[in-house]
């Protein structure tokens, strides 16, 4: 891999306080473009291409560079809009990435082809800004500043239990994100500073649809987008959940190949961070317990081979209700569980359809199985509905007792009863406030931005 930093000093920033058009270049303290290549192969590549924001915030952004040999094209770009007249080339940022805050990434990618060579572009601009001169790196994070990925490091499965690095089992509390294709908007430096810094969550699950517009129509794009919330989640000290949100068809085992495909490329991309949590099956539904078994026992080593540590979270059968919504229970997964070791497993539920016996066989396998609830909303399993606040009660009082993570969905302003913020949230700043809350972001933002009161001894 070869890897080239070009280092910005004046920049085109702006404030955007006009209506949603292109900015002109205004001086600014710094940015960076770190331009990588991943992969090459005879006549083709694929190139990486971050931007880090390190002056004052931009709203509407367009990079521009030259490919210094003629024979180097573009040939598909993603998270931006691509294009290429001669050996100039123009990004353009996508409406979900449009504004980079101060210190904000925007992590961006392409294939390429070519004839003969292949060298790197040696210069660039933003919104017409020559890059010129040098800015320093920001220092890294001072350790021990007390997020949950200092305080509890890598973690792994013991027993039932996950723990940290001090082999102490810990209870991860955090939300999951809707659909990223649908709801990109809502995952910028704003909401994610008020998710780590607010409500003091732990985790941010990232749900990646394989279906529904999703994983299967972009393949590069999705996973670039997944890594670079992963990013944002690491550089704040929240865990990232990587969901590879299966959910029609209900049988993993139609996405293997694809599950395959993407894991390896996530895995070996993020092998060497402690807050990558992979959880390969969303909700199985319709499909027998020994088909996900087959499946986790495919997927699974694909991991390992890249990730030797990091934990994995396999879905169960029913909606991931440990099969109690097909009328079994836990028994199934605890006489035949996956053939793997890190593992745990997911159990779902949303409060006002599933009450006390949900509860009882949660409790009944938190005895046998190492379990988190990778997923769960206060209303019915529709994603609608009343909060139901006496059941949702009790399953957090439940979950806390027994040290069982769990992400809520969803951190979101999606017009139903179980996001968290109301309709039109995601278009402003605040993410905090009682005025954004639904009743449920409220709940949940009260449970979540209590102590964690990590062990550390």
């Amino acid at each position: 891999m070869k890897r080239f930093l070009a280092l910005l000093a004046t920049c085109a920033m702006v404030l955007g306080l006009t209506a949603l058009v292109s900015p002109q270049a205004v001086a600014a303290t710094g940015c960076k473009v770190d331009y990588t290549i991943t992969n090459q192969w005879q006549g083709g590549f694929q190139a990486g291409v971050k931007i880090t924001n390190l002056g004052a915030p931009v709203t509407g952004w367009t990079l521009e560079f030259a490919m210094p040999d003629a024979g180097q094209k573009v040939v598909q770009g993603w998270n931006a809009t691509w294009s290429q007249s001669g050996s100039a080339v123009t990004v353009v940022g996508a409406g979900w990435n449009r504004t980079l805050d101060t210190g904000a990434t925007a992590d961006l990618g392409f294939t390429g082809s070519f004839t003969g060579v292949n060298p790197e572009p040696t210069a660039f601009t933003l919104n017409g800004a020559p890059c010129t001169g040098s800015v320093e790196e920001p220092p890294p994070p001072t350790p021990g500043d007390g997020t949950p990925v200092d305080v509890n490091g890598q973690l792994h499965v013991c027993g039932v239990h996950l723990c940290n690095q001090y082999d102490r089992p810990v209870q991860l509390r955090g939300m999951s994100t809707h659909g990223i294709q649908w709801f990109g908007q809502c995952y910028n430096n704003a909401s994610l500073d008020a998710l780590a810094e607010d409500w003091k969550s732990d985790l941010l699950r990232i749900a990646m649809y394989v279906q529904e517009s999703g994983y299967e129509t972009d393949p590069a794009g999705f996973t670039s987008r997944v890594n670079h919330l992963v990013d944002m989640a690491e550089a704040r000290g929240m865990y990232a959940m990587i969901d590879f949100h299966t959910l029609t068809p209900g049988d993993p085992n139609y996405n293997l190949d694809r599950a395959k495909t993407f894991f390896a490329s996530v895995a070996a991309r993020n092998a060497d961070k402690k807050n990558v949590i992979y959880e390969i099956a969303n909700e199985p539904n319709g499909v027998s317990w020994a088909a996900i078994k087959s499946y986790a026992e495919q997927v699974i080593p694909v991991i390992r081979a890249a990730d030797p540590d990091a934990v994995v979270i396999v879905g169960t059968r029913g909606w991931s209700s440990l099969g109690v919504s097909d009328g079994s229970n836990e028994s199934e997964v605890v006489n035949n569980p996956v053939d793997a070791t890190n593992i745990m497993y997911a159990f779902h539920f949303y409060a006002a359809s599933h009450k006390d016996n949900y509860r009882a066989a949660v409790s009944r396998a938190a005895t046998r199985l190492p379990l988190f609830v990778t997923e769960f909303g206060t209303v019915d399993y529709t994603g609608g509905g009343a909060v139901d606040r006496a059941s949702t009660t009790a399953w957090l009082d439940l979950l806390d007792q027994l040290k069982i993570g769990y992400a809520n969905w969803t951190y979101s302003d999606k017009a139903e009863g179980s996001a968290a913020f109301r309709p039109g949230t995601c278009n402003g700043s605040d993410y905090s406030s009682g005025s954004v809350l639904t009743e449920s972001g409220a709940l949940l933002k009260n449970r979540i931005s209590t102590p964690d009161n990590f062990p550390t001894s």
